[in-house]
């Protein structure tokens, strides 16, 4: 059953102030495909829309996107759609200016998330964005988001909170709805793994589709538990050293294939 799922999934694979921040770019002109992406970065791209539904980050909304594997300059990602009915057929190939190579299908509006970290980080390959809901108290309240446990480490670094208020210039729809907007995201998150958006979400990124699923996931769970720590103690909580973290994130980078391939066979399987 797996099997005709992987083939069905495989389908289809053949602002005032914003402005200011924003460096100037030539006007978007896209040129041909970057031509059709491994089919087992497809594969993986639709199943990560999948995981993070079943693990509880995405719902209806949010989207997860991948640097395509034949150029750099482009990203992948599906259509405005449901996380959990992304198919490989509605998949699409956009630039670093976050329009879709081939127009006539609805993107996502907040798209520019993601064509804006993908030009300011090289390395990142893989971006997140979700509304996951015990991370959403930390961005508005001033409480910083801190590693509790060992599966959390990543988060040593510390997590920024960007405010869309303070980069807009202005009330907005609380939506990155601009190449500005996106940048001045971008820059928030600096070379770190995760940013807060105040009174929205969150923004994970990585240097893989498994290593983006993995940290989506533990920054909700970590987010939940240090609420709760919280609570129990009275603010009196032991976070991880900083050189806890390092040692925890650098003897877990291995094992990520395990809960990767785990997520992956239930998500296939439904």
């Amino acid at each position: 059953m797996i099997e005709l799922t992987r083939r069905r999934f495989a389908a289809g694979a053949l602002v005032a102030l914003g402005a200011m921040l924003a460096p100037p770019r030539p006007a978007a002109a896209q040129s041909a495909s970057a031509g059709p992406p491994d089919p087992q970065l497809l594969e993986d791209l639709v199943a990560a829309n999948h995981i993070l539904v079943d693990q509880g980050v995405l719902d209806g909304y949010g989207h997860v996107s991948a640097r395509h594997d034949r150029d750099p300059s482009r990203f992948l990602m599906s259509r405005s759609l449901a996380p959990e009915l992304v198919t490989a057929a509605d998949v699409l190939e956009y630039g670093l200016d976050s329009e879709p190579v081939a127009a006539g299908r609805t993107s996502y509006l907040e798209r520019f998330i993601h064509g804006e970290i993908y030009r300011a980080r090289p390395d990142v390959r893989a971006i997140v964005h979700s509304h996951s809901p015990s991370v959403i108290p930390f961005g508005a309240t001033g409480a910083p988001l801190r590693p509790l446990y060992h599966m959390s480490a990543f988060l040593s670094g510390g997590v920024p909170v960007w405010d869309i208020e303070r980069a807009a210039g202005g009330a907005t729809d609380m939506l990155v709805r601009t190449p500005a907007l996106g940048y001045a995201l971008a820059q928030a998150l600096g070379a770190r793994p995760v940013v807060l958006m105040r009174g929205h979400g969150a923004v994970v990124v990585g240097t893989s589709l498994p290593q983006v699923v993995f940290r989506s996931v533990y920054t909700e769970v970590n987010a939940r538990l240090q609420a709760q720590a919280i609570a129990l103690g009275g603010g009196n909580v032991t976070y991880l050293s900083p050189e806890e973290a390092a040692k925890a994130e650098g003897s877990i980078a291995s094992t990520l294939g395990r809960p990767w391939e785990l997520w992956k066979r239930k998500a296939l399987a439904h």
